[in-house]
């Protein structure tokens, strides 16, 4: 028996409508097509092309892929004809895209693409170019993935199908957020939400709805990032409970909880200063208030962890390296903050071995930025390994420069600053005693941070110019300058290096008043607390 055209027809027509439930539908009555799949079959090529679209959108997982394309015997594929030939990679690229092999299934989408034209079905050659952005995306080109994704989103306008253009504006989005443009990156993806909004591709949705939130993290705005996440998990889930998807906003949920707990700790850390400088019967946070902030803590600390279990339970289902990987560097950086370093290093090595298996860029310069910073913290307590086991302080070194390593592989310009400062942290202390390399790191991260929103990583970056600014490297730097190394520095780089320790020493000298400063050296209020915020003392709003 033949597979009908019209069957073919209507899975196509469901992808363009983004009617994921008709299209789940047909394929359900479709068992028996599938377990009787035979290749002589007219039109068996094309019915696998589509099936293997249908699973990428959610449809059964990739044993039903693997299993038709084991009935095509290779020896016989130089036979076939170039479309059923262009639908066989296609299956074999979807495959691969699932099993986290990208380069392979760049290579998949390729061969398709190279006789694009030729092929009748368009819709086709469309969906091929935007999973080759995917695959693109995934190990940060992102330049490759927007110039196919716009080849896409252009070939799938021309052919009157907006839907399928909206999704491919989604990827455009997460790039753009992911490139420091999170106002733009809102704005692509409000559009594609508008048109995407009255179907029933939760999957789809979902994705949007994650983007959101990690827009709103990146801007410190976490109670509305916790909101989307939870709007996502909910997208999710009308299509399946345990979907894939679920994992990845668990995960975030559980790194801003995590967030959010480091600020409370701050706050604390803060209240217990001032409480310590006052004197007896002063004012202060009650001992309900402090007794409540401690629970409060510990609940957010819990509720993170289990946030963490349930999205490795999903990643462990899919057999997802990236996504277990996370969940290790989340749960490790948990470990780090309170201080139990061994269990936060084999978090650490366990993502490392998952982003190696996979050859992933991304997740092991991840996995060393968090193991430098264990290490780094050894040292700073003065624990010491013996044994064959080198120095603490050379191991956070030498995992930073391996960070930096991987993370210019790709083009992510966070995780790359991520890198340079853990490698800068490294050089600044008093192992290494470097502060011109130090100075440099900081420099090359500065430089690759946009300056939107209250960002953890720029925080990070305060934090090295401030030590860097303390003591010894404010000496070094101006002995520096007094012989005129400058290293590739502007002079409008110096003139701002110097305005931030001049500005801040006098800041500390006049009681932390940004009024007396500027009265003092004559400037700008203005310019003070810009100096100031960058130099991250002063948060915005003080």
């Amino acid at each position: 028996m033949e597979i009908p055209e019209s069957l073919i027809f209507e899975l196509r027509s469901c992808i363009a409508e983004r009617a994921i439930d008709r299209g789940l539908g047909v394929l359900a009555k479709c068992s028996r097509t599938i377990e009787e799949f035979d290749p002589c079959q007219a039109n068996a090529a094309a019915f696998l092309g589509y099936v293997a679209q249908w699973v990428d959108i959610g449809f059964a997982d990739g044993g039903v892929v693997r299993g038709l394309l084991d009935r095509f015997p290779k020896g016989e594929r130089e036979r076939l004809a170039l479309a059923d030939f262009a639908y066989l990679r296609m299956a074999e690229g979807q495959l691969a895209m699932a099993e986290e092999e990208f380069e392979k299934a760049s290579a998949d989408f390729e061969t398709v693409l190279w006789f694009e034209k030729e092929l009748s079905d368009r819709q086709l050659a469309a969906i091929a170019r935007f999973w080759l952005a995917r695959c693109h995306r995934r190990v940060g080109r992102y330049q490759e993935a927007l110039r196919h994704n716009a080849i896409a989103k252009r070939m799938a306008l021309e052919q009157n199908l907006p839907l399928i253009a909206a999704v491919m504006q989604i990827l455009e989005g997460w790039i753009a957020f992911q490139e420091g443009e999170p106002e733009r990156a809102a704005k692509i993806l409000g559009e594609a939400e508008a048109l995407l909004r009255e179907t029933d591709d939760w999957v789809t949705l979902g994705n949007i709805q994650s983007a959101y939130g990690r827009i709103a993290r990146r801007q410190g705005r976490y109670h509305q990032a916790l909101e989307y996440f939870a709007k996502a998990i909910e997208q999710y889930k009308k299509r399946n409970p345990r979907h894939r998807n679920l994992g990845r906003s668990l995960a975030n949920i559980a790194f801003v909880q995590r967030l959010v707990a480091l600020d409370l700790r701050t706050r604390m850390d803060r209240e217990a200063a001032r409480r310590r400088k006052k004197p007896k019967g002063g004012l202060g946070p009650t001992a309900a208030r402090r007794s409540s902030d401690r629970k409060r803590l510990e609940r957010l600390r819990e509720e993170a962890f289990e946030h963490l279990a349930e999205a490795e339970q999903i990643y462990r289902h899919y057999d997802d390296h990236r996504g277990a990987g996370a969940v290790h560097v989340n749960r490790g950086l948990l470990y780090l903050d309170s201080g139990e370093l061994e269990r936060a290093k084999r978090e650490a090595d366990a993502a490392y071995q998952l982003g190696a298996e996979k050859q992933d860029f991304i997740l092991r310069a991840r996995a060393r930025i968090l193991g430098s910073a264990v290490e780094s913290a050894k040292f700073e307590e003065q624990l010491e390994e013996a044994g064959d086991r080198a120095h603490p302080a050379q191991l956070a070194c030498d995992y930073a420069r391996e960070a930096v390593e991987y993370a210019k592989h790709t083009e992510n310009r966070r995780l790359l600053a991520k890198a340079h400062i853990a490698l800068g942290t490294t050089l600044a202390n008093e192992f290494f005693n470097d502060p011109r390399g130090a100075q440099q790191c900081c420099d090359e991260a500065a430089a690759l941070l946009d300056g939107s929103g209250r960002d953890y990583v720029r925080s990070d970056l305060q934090k090295l110019r401030r030590v860097l600014l303390s003591g010894e490297g404010i000496d070094f730097t101006l002995r520096e300058w007094s012989h005129g190394l400058v290293g590739d520095r502007t002079f409008q780089q110096v003139d701002e290096e110097f305005a931030g320790i001049v500005i801040s020493k006098v800041w500390m000298r006049e009681g932390r008043k940004v009024s007396r400063v500027a009265e003092k050296l004559s400037i700008s209020p203005k310019k003070v607390r810009r100096v100031l915020r960058n130099m991250g003392l002063l948060r915005r709003g003080e």
